[in-house]
């Protein structure tokens, strides 16, 4: 009978997997970490269930390659060139800070040239894949400090390839000398040109080859096609003396320029997940917990040196580069963490030498403890944020990040509105208000941004809107109107929060992504919250109705329809004095909406007596919100006029009824 005890050794790694990886989703800790600990049940220091360790490190071998495979496939020459600020400035300054801090302490601590490098170089990574899924489950990806950790972290991966190279030569740097050096700088150059020639490739014939084989339309062959460029370039990157995982990404990258990337990532990704797995089982597996109880000082030093250390040139990365002091701490502390890429290169350090066993054990503890710290301490960012905040006058020691200024004092900032953001939210506002002559100004915090715009005559302040020196700078006192149009959930609570403070009286736009934001937003003070999940809908809704040729008059209807319904919880929470009108019980069918004057409005200029609401449809109008004053009953002699807000009671058709009456022309 044939030997099938791999197959038992997977269906065991993979059936602990399941138990220790839902254990840590459910404390909220990353699934990297859970493989790591699943490893160490299973491994030789653990339970010994694995007969075929060897086995398993050919399938782990495989993960690597998948895992450098996609990141080379996610990366591309755009998104490069779009984060080339951050990409040229904080990326090196934080690996090179990592670098000489490591460096330093290690030469202070006896620890040799080359193995105090070696080390610097292992610290220096962060997780992509801990940050990366951090940030998307707090939906900051497009947030500042979000693209200030994307932009570090895209220069670690390439960093990556350097260091794997430097490792085999490190090894004898100090038995070689000279020559030594002579071979790591003649092996880089060979690197150097090795990456032109896949520029090349990925510019020119891989997406023609590609084509033709989209051409064909056969999922099959597109998927065999991807796999044979993928482990066919890492092979033969092999023969020249380069890693497996170092020909992946090469290959990745040349197909990362297509247009078909996209599909490419989608049909390797089941396979990526599932042999990445086995990586990180593999790694846990040589993992000695016993060096926990050993060592527990030792590693519980390095823990805090690293994360302290890593959080410091993180931030220190992210200030140098123009980000404000809160984006540049929280990108500071999404960084702190060891990098799964460190493991890699650990692997490759046990193999030359540069590592022992024993100090290799020390990595995988300090590395995997830094892992499970990460997502807890990422919770808290944000109140460390907001404390250094009082280090704002740092911004001083960078000359060239408050230069981007407009003189106050020739603007009307009286009744004015202050735009937060300018994107194309804060773009398209910043054009109607210049239009009607409505005197504003933006706060921006992208430096890029601003210098793109100067001669176009907006005017700007360079600044953080979470910082209240900021705001009291653009007057928020005499605002009258605070529009957040940025793309931060944490930034706009405390944007809202502050100004609200500020301006009891100011009335606050805001601009968010989801629903959940909602509820708090309005708790902080918010008046009009846009949701874009629900204009998304309303769009999508239109454009399914027109496609059934419906009147274009009744598909407005429905899109402010939808509007009313999706927005009745804010506006019912504008008008506090409402609720004596319901009092306790149960009203049955009957409901309370709003319905706001607009200056095309048929009751526009007229008074409720004049309207008969009620007994044209049975409706009563129990409160008039105006300027910010609600009117509980209003009198009849209410004349309406544009921006008052009506409540309504009544059975909902009748509510319909008479919104109709009070927004359509035809009932005029």
């Amino acid at each position: 009978m044939e030997d099938i005890s791999v197959l038992r050794d997977i269906v065991v790694i993979f059936a602990v997997s399941i138990g220790v990886v839902f254990l840590f989703q459910k404390v909220h800790l990353p699934p990297i970490a859970g493989f790591l600990v699943a490893g160490t049940v299973v491994g030789p220091y653990g339970l010994n269930l694995i007969s075929d360790r060897e086995q398993v490190q050919v399938l782990a071998e495989v993960g690597v390659i998948l895992l450098l495979f996609t990141i080379g496939l996610e990366f591309s020459l755009a998104k490069l060139k779009s984060s080339r600020s951050l990409f040229l400035i904080a990326g090196p300054a934080q690996v090179f800070g990592v670098l000489v801090l490591i460096m330093g302490g290690g030469l202070v601590f006896g620890l040799s040239v080359k193995a105090a490098i070696f080390w610097g170089m292992l610290l220096s990574l962060s997780s992509t894949a801990i940050v990366l899924r951090a940030l998307a489950e707090r939906k900051e990806n497009d947030t500042l400090h979000g693209r200030s950790t994307i932009g570090i972290l895209i220069f670690q991966d390439l960093a990556v390839v350097p260091m794997m190279l430097m490792t085999p030569f490190l090894s004898d740097i100090s038995d070689k000398g000279a020559d030594g050096m002579g071979q790591i700088l003649l092996t880089l150059l060979e690197s150097l040109v090795l990456v032109v020639g896949v520029v090349i490739a990925a510019r020119v014939l891989v997406p023609r080859f590609l084509e033709h084989i989209v051409r064909t339309r056969s999922r099959e062959l597109f998927l065999l096609t991807v796999i044979v460029l993928g482990l066919g370039t890492a092979w033969l990157t092999s023969l020249v003396g380069l890693s497996l995982a170092l020909g992946a990404f090469i290959a990745g990258l040349l197909i990362s320029e297509s247009e078909y990337s996209h599909q490419a990532l989608a049909e390797v990704l089941p396979f990526r997940d599932s042999f990445n797995s086995l990586f990180f089982v593999s790694i846990g597996m040589l993992m000695d917990p016993r060096v926990l109880l050993d060592h527990p000082l030792l590693i519980v030093t390095m823990v805090a040196t690293v994360f302290i250390g890593k959080f410091v040139t993180g931030a220190g990365a992210a200030l140098a580069a123009g980000v404000p002091v809160r984006s540049a701490v929280l990108a500071g502390v999404a960084l702190a963490q060891v990098g799964e890429f460190a493991f890699i290169l650990a692997q490759e350090g046990l193999k030359v030498g540069i590592l022992y066993r024993d100090t290799y054990n020390v990595f995988l503890a300090v590395s995997v403890l830094t892992m499970i710290i990460t997502p807890i301490v990422i919770q808290w960012s944000p109140k460390i944020a907001r404390r250094a905040e009082a280090l704002q006058r740092l911004h001083q020691w960078f000359p060239g990040r408050t230069s981007f200024r407009t003189d106050l004092s020739q603007l009307k900032l009286k009744e004015h509105v202050v735009i937060v953001g300018y994107g194309l939210n804060g773009r398209n506002l910043s054009k109607v208000l210049s239009e009607f002559q409505i005197p504003y100004v933006v706060l921006e915090i992208r430096g890029e941004v601003i210098q793109m715009e100067l001669g176009a005559g907006v005017p700007f302040q360079y600044g953080d809107a979470t910082n209240p020196t900021v705001l009291r700078h653009v007057q928020i006192e005499q605002a009258k109107v605070f529009v957040v149009a940025t793309s931060d959930p944490f930034g706009a609570r405390r944007m809202v929060q502050l100004a609200r403070e500020l301006n009891p009286s100011l009335h606050i736009v805001v601009r968010t992504r989801y629903l959940k934001e909602l509820e708090e937003l309005q708790k902080l003070g918010a008046n009009e919250i846009i949701p874009e999940e629900f204009e998304t809908s309303i769009e999508i809704s239109s454009l399914v109705l027109q496609s059934f040729n419906l009147p274009s008059q009744t598909i407005r209807e429905k899109a402010e329809q939808i509007r009313r319904e999706g927005y009745a919880l804010l506006r019912r929470g504008e008008l506090p004095e409402l609720a004596h009108h319901l009092g306790t019980g149960t009203l049955g069918d009957v409901e309370v909406e709003t319905c706001r004057i607009d200056d095309n409005s048929p009751a526009l200029g007229k008074s409720l007596e004049e309207l008969s609401i009620h007994q044209r449809t049975g409706v009563s109008v129990v409160a008039l919100l105006r300027a910010g004053v609600t009117q509980s009953n209003p009198s009849n002699k209410s004349v309406l006029e544009v921006g008052d807000v009506l409540a309504l009671l009544g059975p909902a058709e009748n509510i319909r009824r008479a919104i109709s009456l009070l927004v359509d022309p035809k009932h005029e």
